[in-house]
């Protein structure tokens, strides 16, 4: 309906009482220090989004009346994996070291994508049943949405807001998303015996 409705693509969404867990994840994880297993390589891009940035500029255009389909993700540049590992590991002030494994070696030993591994979708390999990578899954264009006005808070405010937030949820709470430690240990373990 072309002129009448406003459609809002938005990725991956983001911020404090995230009951997926893919975010919590990470800072709890990398929170906890030691050798942490990290997806691909670091300079992989992805997007996410602040749901309160979201929400704000959804409300903004509402009021506007402004319709269209727009792609709401984020950040207004090339986010990269590594970076908000890194991020995580600042602002939980933690003694981390990420080692960085392979797609092939993630592949080959059954690492679930995006559920078992969070924000991990792989470059080259298609995901079980696929025929083609996802490639453009976390490189969708946002400058109509930021030509209308669509901001992101810094990444270091969000993640801050996160772990504040995962800092008061009880140890025993159900996890959505994330790998155990065993799980993680053991693959830690192979690949050093792969590479070394």
């Amino acid at each position: 309906m072309p002129g009448k409705v406003l459609s809002i693509r938005a990725g991956q969404i983001v911020g404090p009482y995230d009951y997926t867990d893919r975010m919590p994840y990470w800072l709890k994880r990398i929170a906890e220090g030691g050798e942490v297993l990290a997806p691909g390589r670091p300079g992989r891009p992805i997007q996410i989004i602040d749901a309160r940035d979201l929400a704000q500029w959804i409300i903004q255009m509402m009021e506007k009346g402004v319709t269209g389909t727009y792609n709401a993700v984020g950040p207004e540049y090339t986010l990269t994996m590594g970076q908000i590992l890194e991020g995580c590991k600042k602002v939980t002030r933690s003694n981390a070291a990420f080692t960085w494994v392979s797609e092939k070696f993630l592949n080959d030993n059954k690492v679930e994508p995006w559920g078992e591994m969070p924000l991990w979708i792989p470059e080259e390999f298609p995901l079980p049943g696929g025929k083609e990578p996802l490639n453009g899954f976390l490189a969708v264009d946002n400058d109509k949405a930021i030509n209308n006005g669509l901001t992101f808070r810094p990444l270091s405010d969000t993640l801050e807001d996160i772990w504040n937030w995962e800092k008061g949820r009880p140890e025993s709470a159900d996890r959505k998303a994330g790998m155990h430690r065993q799980h993680e240990s053991d693959l830690l373990g192979l690949w050093n015996q792969t590479i070394g």
